[in-house]
Protein backbone atom coordinates (compact mmCIF):
# COMPACT_ATOMS: atom_id res chain seq x y z
CA UNK A 1 0.00 0.00 0.00
CA UNK A 2 1.43 3.48 -0.97
CA UNK A 3 2.17 5.81 2.25
CA UNK A 4 -0.63 8.03 2.48
CA UNK A 5 -0.11 11.77 4.05
CA UNK A 6 -2.04 13.09 6.44
CA UNK A 7 -1.93 16.36 7.88
CA UNK A 8 -4.02 16.86 10.43
CA UNK A 9 -4.92 20.15 12.02
CA UNK A 10 -6.84 22.18 14.34
CA UNK A 11 -8.91 24.77 14.02
CA UNK A 12 -7.47 28.53 14.57
CA UNK A 13 -8.15 30.51 17.65
CA UNK A 14 -11.79 31.01 18.71
CA UNK A 15 -13.23 34.21 19.73
CA UNK A 16 -13.52 32.09 23.21
CA UNK A 17 -10.35 30.77 23.52
CA UNK A 18 -8.99 33.31 25.67
CA UNK A 19 -12.12 33.10 28.14
CA UNK A 20 -10.95 29.50 28.15
CA UNK A 21 -14.40 28.08 28.16
CA UNK A 22 -15.72 25.01 27.29
CA UNK A 23 -17.14 25.08 23.85
CA UNK A 24 -17.45 21.80 22.33
CA UNK A 25 -20.50 21.99 20.79
CA UNK A 26 -20.77 25.45 20.36
CA UNK A 27 -21.05 26.78 17.57
CA UNK A 28 -18.16 29.36 17.60
CA UNK A 29 -16.74 31.60 14.98
CA UNK A 30 -12.76 31.95 14.78
CA UNK A 31 -11.43 35.09 16.26
CA UNK A 32 -9.28 37.55 14.08
CA UNK A 33 -5.81 35.74 15.64
CA UNK A 34 -7.51 32.68 14.53
CA UNK A 35 -8.49 33.77 10.67
CA UNK A 36 -5.09 35.38 10.65
CA UNK A 37 -3.19 31.73 11.98
CA UNK A 38 -5.13 29.73 9.68
CA UNK A 39 -4.58 31.89 6.68
CA UNK A 40 -0.21 31.55 7.30
CA UNK A 41 -1.15 27.45 7.64
CA UNK A 42 -2.49 27.63 4.04
CA UNK A 43 0.18 29.69 2.89
CA UNK A 44 2.64 26.90 4.43
CA UNK A 45 1.10 24.87 2.79
CA UNK A 46 0.01 26.34 -0.82
CA UNK A 47 3.06 23.90 -2.16
CA UNK A 48 2.18 20.81 -1.15
CA UNK A 49 0.25 18.48 -3.24
CA UNK A 50 -2.67 18.48 -1.30
CA UNK A 51 -5.80 16.18 -2.78
CA UNK A 52 -8.09 16.35 -0.64
CA UNK A 53 -9.77 18.50 2.50
CA UNK A 54 -12.65 17.00 4.97
CA UNK A 55 -13.27 18.88 8.53
CA UNK A 56 -15.74 19.45 11.08
CA UNK A 57 -19.01 20.68 10.86
CA UNK A 58 -19.04 23.17 12.73
CA UNK A 59 -17.95 27.12 11.68
CA UNK A 60 -14.81 27.18 13.11
CA UNK A 61 -13.34 24.26 11.41
CA UNK A 62 -15.18 25.16 7.81
CA UNK A 63 -13.26 28.23 7.63
CA UNK A 64 -9.86 27.00 8.51
CA UNK A 65 -10.49 24.06 6.16
CA UNK A 66 -11.38 26.80 3.25
CA UNK A 67 -7.98 28.80 4.12
CA UNK A 68 -5.51 25.80 3.91
CA UNK A 69 -8.33 24.49 0.33
CA UNK A 70 -8.53 27.46 -1.25
CA UNK A 71 -4.34 27.27 -2.78
CA UNK A 72 -5.85 24.31 -4.48
CA UNK A 73 -8.66 24.82 -6.03
CA UNK A 74 -10.55 22.62 -3.60
CA UNK A 75 -13.79 22.69 -1.53
CA UNK A 76 -13.45 21.34 1.82
CA UNK A 77 -15.57 18.56 2.68
CA UNK A 78 -17.60 17.97 5.70
CA UNK A 79 -17.91 15.23 8.16
CA UNK A 80 -20.00 15.24 11.52
CA UNK A 81 -18.06 12.32 13.26
CA UNK A 82 -14.84 14.56 13.01
CA UNK A 83 -16.88 17.79 15.55
CA UNK A 84 -15.59 18.34 19.05
CA UNK A 85 -16.46 16.75 22.40
CA UNK A 86 -20.05 17.66 23.19
CA UNK A 87 -19.30 18.70 26.99
CA UNK A 88 -23.02 18.68 27.65
CA UNK A 89 -24.46 21.56 30.63
CA UNK A 90 -20.31 22.46 31.04
CA UNK A 91 -20.77 24.09 27.56
CA UNK A 92 -20.36 27.88 27.59
CA UNK A 93 -18.92 27.78 30.96
CA UNK A 94 -15.34 28.87 32.15
CA UNK A 95 -13.15 25.88 34.46
CA UNK A 96 -13.59 28.10 37.15
CA UNK A 97 -17.38 27.79 37.00
CA UNK A 98 -17.29 24.38 36.12
CA UNK A 99 -15.25 23.34 39.28
CA UNK A 100 -17.72 25.74 41.47
CA UNK A 101 -21.68 24.72 39.92
CA UNK A 102 -20.05 20.95 39.01
CA UNK A 103 -17.43 20.01 41.30
CA UNK A 104 -17.66 16.19 42.07
CA UNK A 105 -18.26 16.15 37.50
CA UNK A 106 -15.19 18.18 37.78
CA UNK A 107 -13.35 15.92 40.18
CA UNK A 108 -13.97 12.92 38.38
CA UNK A 109 -13.24 14.25 34.64
CA UNK A 110 -9.61 15.02 36.10
CA UNK A 111 -9.31 11.97 36.95
CA UNK A 112 -10.09 10.21 33.54
CA UNK A 113 -11.46 12.35 31.08
CA UNK A 114 -11.37 9.63 29.02
CA UNK A 115 -14.05 7.53 29.89
CA UNK A 116 -16.52 10.00 32.47
CA UNK A 117 -18.95 12.24 30.71
CA UNK A 118 -20.53 15.25 32.07
CA UNK A 119 -24.54 15.33 31.91
CA UNK A 120 -25.79 15.50 28.70
CA UNK A 121 -21.82 15.17 27.38
CA UNK A 122 -19.41 12.62 26.15
CA UNK A 123 -16.84 10.58 26.64
CA UNK A 124 -13.79 10.24 25.38
CA UNK A 125 -14.61 6.75 24.55
CA UNK A 126 -17.66 8.01 22.84
CA UNK A 127 -15.31 10.56 20.68
CA UNK A 128 -13.01 8.13 19.43
CA UNK A 129 -15.43 5.57 18.71
CA UNK A 130 -16.89 8.51 15.94
CA UNK A 131 -13.28 10.29 15.01
CA UNK A 132 -11.27 7.46 14.47
CA UNK A 133 -13.37 5.02 12.21
CA UNK A 134 -14.17 8.51 9.93
CA UNK A 135 -10.42 9.19 10.00
CA UNK A 136 -9.72 5.76 8.42
CA UNK A 137 -12.14 6.10 6.06
CA UNK A 138 -10.72 9.18 4.27
CA UNK A 139 -7.23 7.28 4.24
CA UNK A 140 -9.05 4.00 2.74
CA UNK A 141 -10.66 6.18 0.10
CA UNK A 142 -7.44 8.41 -0.78
CA UNK A 143 -4.30 5.92 -1.17
CA UNK A 144 -1.46 7.25 -1.76
CA UNK A 145 -2.22 11.05 -1.74
CA UNK A 146 -2.15 14.02 0.56
CA UNK A 147 -5.03 15.08 2.73
CA UNK A 148 -5.86 18.03 5.26
CA UNK A 149 -8.07 16.88 7.94
CA UNK A 150 -9.35 19.77 10.01
CA UNK A 151 -11.37 18.88 13.38
CA UNK A 152 -11.02 20.14 17.26
CA UNK A 153 -8.21 20.09 20.03
CA UNK A 154 -9.66 16.88 22.23
CA UNK A 155 -11.04 14.93 18.74
CA UNK A 156 -7.62 15.23 17.23
CA UNK A 157 -5.74 13.75 20.83
CA UNK A 158 -8.44 11.46 21.52
CA UNK A 159 -7.24 10.05 17.57
CA UNK A 160 -3.65 10.35 18.10
CA UNK A 161 -3.82 8.14 21.31
CA UNK A 162 -5.71 5.49 19.09
CA UNK A 163 -3.35 5.53 16.43
CA UNK A 164 -0.14 5.80 18.29
CA UNK A 165 -0.80 3.39 21.30
CA UNK A 166 -1.00 5.98 23.83
CA UNK A 167 -2.86 5.78 27.23
CA UNK A 168 -6.15 7.86 26.22
CA UNK A 169 -7.03 7.96 29.70
CA UNK A 170 -4.12 10.87 29.77
CA UNK A 171 -4.99 12.98 26.62
CA UNK A 172 -5.50 16.03 28.22
CA UNK A 173 -2.19 16.60 29.97
CA UNK A 174 0.15 14.37 27.86
CA UNK A 175 -0.73 15.59 24.27
CA UNK A 176 -1.17 19.83 23.36
CA UNK A 177 -2.72 20.85 20.32
CA UNK A 178 -2.72 25.00 19.57
CA UNK A 179 -5.01 26.76 17.61
CA UNK A 180 -4.17 25.75 13.95
CA UNK A 181 -1.49 23.08 14.73
CA UNK A 182 -0.36 21.16 12.20
CA UNK A 183 0.35 17.36 12.58
CA UNK A 184 1.91 15.20 10.22
CA UNK A 185 0.80 11.67 10.04
CA UNK A 186 2.08 8.79 7.26
CA UNK A 187 -0.35 5.95 7.04
CA UNK A 188 0.98 2.58 5.54
CA UNK A 189 -2.14 0.94 6.12
CA UNK A 190 -4.91 1.52 8.61
CA UNK A 191 -2.61 -0.16 11.22
CA UNK A 192 0.89 1.16 10.84
CA UNK A 193 0.99 4.77 10.92
CA UNK A 194 4.10 7.35 11.88
CA UNK A 195 3.90 10.60 13.46
CA UNK A 196 6.17 12.73 11.45
CA UNK A 197 5.42 16.12 13.24
CA UNK A 198 3.23 17.10 16.35
CA UNK A 199 1.68 20.20 17.28
CA UNK A 200 3.65 22.60 14.97
CA UNK A 201 2.61 26.26 14.79
CA UNK A 202 6.16 27.53 13.33
CA UNK A 203 4.04 28.94 10.34
CA UNK A 204 2.67 32.03 12.92
CA UNK A 205 4.74 31.77 15.95
CA UNK A 206 8.29 31.41 17.72
CA UNK A 207 6.54 29.28 19.99
CA UNK A 208 3.53 26.99 21.58
CA UNK A 209 1.27 29.21 23.95
CA UNK A 210 0.97 28.41 27.09
CA UNK A 211 -1.58 26.23 27.91
CA UNK A 212 -0.91 25.71 31.97
CA UNK A 213 -4.49 26.91 33.30
CA UNK A 214 -6.13 24.16 30.89
CA UNK A 215 -4.08 21.27 32.02
CA UNK A 216 -5.71 18.92 35.02
CA UNK A 217 -4.73 20.27 38.78
CA UNK A 218 -1.84 17.27 38.51
CA UNK A 219 -0.05 20.22 36.67
CA UNK A 220 -1.36 23.17 37.88
CA UNK A 221 -1.43 22.35 41.39
CA UNK A 222 -4.94 23.63 41.74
Amino acid sequence: MPTTRVYLIRHGATVLSAEDRFAGSTDVELSSAGITQVECLGQRLASEPVARVVCSPMRRTLVSAAAIARPHGLEPHSIDALREIDHGHWEGLTRTEVADRHPQEAAAWDIDPFTFAPVGGESGVQVMARALPALRRVVEESVGQTIVVVSHKATIRLMLCALLGIDARGYRDRLDQSPACLNALDFKDLVNVRLVSFNDVSHYAACPVATGARLSPVWTGA
